[in-house]
């Protein structure tokens, strides 16, 4: 099976898997787990905050972060195809009594006068506008990564009117390698950044909040409280760790990998492939209204090649650490195979 589904199905490596053998452990819930302590201080590190908090989902950890800064009658301002909006459970109006109110834009992308535009007057008829995310890269945006000059101008924006503002760089180092800008430059001006450690970072769970210092008691409790305490977690933290120091620089492969794929799908007439000014690790794609896109689906399943259908049209392929070149041709000649019998 060629998977590209998510970078999401992604398997520990053999040395991945005897760096989580050999990890020293503790009590995490007590603060005793000195690996996991070690992720930590390195993530916080490489995302440009004070410190960290090791989670066991990146849901989670933007869960958190909306909870530090809003409360019942706020209002979270994010892109319309956005992550905390559209793929978290309406978590924000679960954990925080919050709305999220939308800023459209197809590419994830909004620059500072789409959050001047929708600050609200202060009245009591009116949600409170109190938190702006950005999701870096943006996943239903094609995996496109922020120009820095736009997320800049956000920050400035939301901070010049009291507004804090959340990274969710789940797949932030995607991001840090096609811009080729040192990770914490991406993290720098935010007051809280998710970090996804399952992802195109290969570990087979976890994730991190990186914050300021005196977010940690409220963040510790808000952990405790959602159940993300645990024991001897050295052993995933470990994977972390692993992946901090060999997974991040072999990004670039994966972003290769999907400009191949990319390339190869463009010279095949039944589809229609969504171009990006700086491709990380996704492709999407449409299928035209003259071709079906189940019969399509079924018969790449068929001939072993998985996709991702994200609406009845629109698919999406990642690539990620168990995708190799030889996949990635494989994968066009089932392409244009089962494009040619449709």
């Amino acid at each position: 099976m060629i998977d590209l589904f998510s970078d999401t199905v992604t398997r520990p490596t053999l040395a991945m898997r005897s760096a989580m053998a050999e990890a020293e452990v503790g009590d995490e819930q007590r603060g005793e787990d000195p690996t996991t302590r070690r992720l930590e201080e390195r993530a916080a590190e490489l995302l440009g905050q004070e410190t960290a908090t090791f989670l066991p989902s990146a849901t989670m950890a933007n869960a958190i972060a909306i909870q530090l800064f809003c409360g019942p009658g706020d209002e979270i301002l994010s892109a319309e195809n956005g992550h905390v909006l559209n793929y978290e459970a309406g978590g924000a109006a679960v954990h925080a009594r919050a709305s999220v109110r939308s800023i459209p834009t197809w590419t994830g992308v909004f620059g500072r006068n789409a959050v001047l535009q929708r600050l609200r007057h202060d009245t009591p008829h009116a949600p409170r506008p109190r938190l702006v995310v950005v999701e870096n890269t943006t996943n239903a945006g094609g995996g496109r990564p922020w120009p820095v000059d736009e997320c800049d101008g956000v920050l400035q924006a939301a901070h010049q009117h009291g507004l804090r503002v959340h990274l969710d760089g789940s797949r932030l180092f995607n991001a840090s390698v096609a811009l080729g800008l040192p990770s914490r430059r991406l993290g720098q001006g935010f007051d809280s950044v998710t970090l996804c450690l399952s992802k195109g970072l290969g570990c087979p769970v976890g994730a991190l909040l990186a914050h300021g210092r005196e977010w940690s008691g409220q963040v510790r409790r808000l952990k405790q409280l959602m159940g993300g305490a645990m024991r001897q977690s050295g052993i995933l933290s470990a994977a972390g760790l692993y992946a901090l120091e060999h997974h991040i620089e072999r990004l670039a492969q994966d972003h290769r990998n999907a400009q191949a794929l990319a390339e190869g799908l463009e010279r095949l007439s039944q589809l229609v492939i969504e171009k990006v000014p700086l491709r990380t690790n996704m492709v999407y794609f449409e299928v035209p209204d003259r071709y079906s896109p189940d019969r399509l689906e079924q018969e790449l399943l068929a001939e072993g090649v998985r996709l991702s259908r994200i609406h009845s049209r629109r698919f999406r392929a990642v690539t990620h650490l168990d995708i190799d070149s030889t996949d990635i041709e494989r994968a066009l000649a089932v392409f244009r195979s089962v494009c040619n019998r449709i």
